[in-house]
């Protein structure tokens, strides 16, 4: 299993990956994703809907839903923040390839972009090897 040390993780089992990007208001932009955990755990993904573009949602709020074979699950976000964008790969409206979350779910697999409203609570996520410790 791999868990990048760059990121920062949650208990809920998803991902956050900071840029040097800014918002026009100064917010600092990061992208959002499910571990590789998550991903095994759910087995084939076959659909990912976010109906959240352009809200502003809190810490721990629900930003959208993955679908597995086997069963639905919440995503829930990593820190406030404003979603500015739905992965197109993922969009089923566009590319429609939820698959390349489990071929890789740190990078090409982003699900969410977002402007985070406070940057504070990053202090209260998982390092690399918290979340190794959580998952075991």
């Amino acid at each position: 299993m791999e868990t990048p040390k760059s990121l920062k993780y949650t208990k809920e089992h998803e991902w956050i990956r900071l840029t040097d990007e800014k918002n026009d208001d100064g917010k600092q932009i990061a992208y959002v994703g499910i571990t590789d955990f998550a991903q095994s755990e759910l087995g084939e993904l076959v659909y990912v809907e976010v109906d959240t573009v352009g809200d502003s949602l809190d810490q721990d709020d629900v930003f959208g839903t993955v679908e597995a074979v086997k069963t639905t699950s919440d995503l829930f976000m990593p820190v406030a923040g404003t979603v500015i964008e739905f992965n197109p790969t993922l969009d089923e409206s566009e590319g429609d390839d939820p698959g390349i979350i489990n071929a890789d779910p740190y990078k090409e697999g982003w699900i969410i972009k977002i402007a985070i409203e406070d940057q504070d609570q990053l202090d209260e996520l998982m390092s690399a090897e918290d979340y190794e410790a959580l998952v075991g």
